[in-house]
């Protein structure tokens, strides 16, 4: 095996990362809060900052979709006279 087939193997939280379509928004935002946090410190190499920036990316839009998502349940909750009801959500245009 040569070193640059080691070399060329990902690195870093790209190869712990898991999927985003399983994970729950509290897993999302804490490793995206990590990312950010590890930004900031200015102490990772250039290439591992793209890669942390783009999985950091994907995270925040995952979370927006999950909050998303909850927000529309949240919306058909409708209180009636016999109590909680769902109703389909009213989208805004």
């Amino acid at each position: 095996m040569s070193t640059d087939a080691a070399s060329a193997a990902p690195q870093g939280p790209a190869l712990q990362a898991p999927a985003l379509q399983t994970m729950s928004f509290e897993h999302a935002l804490g490793e995206l809060e990590k990312i950010v946090a590890q930004l900031e410190r200015g102490d990772v190499p250039l290439e591992d900052s793209i890669r942390m920036y783009e999985r950091g990316a994907a995270l925040k839009s995952h979370c927006e979709a999950k909050l998303k998502d909850a927000q529309l349940k949240v919306e058909q909750i409708v209180l009636g006279p016999d109590g909680p009801k769902l109703e389909p959500a009213k989208l805004e245009r």
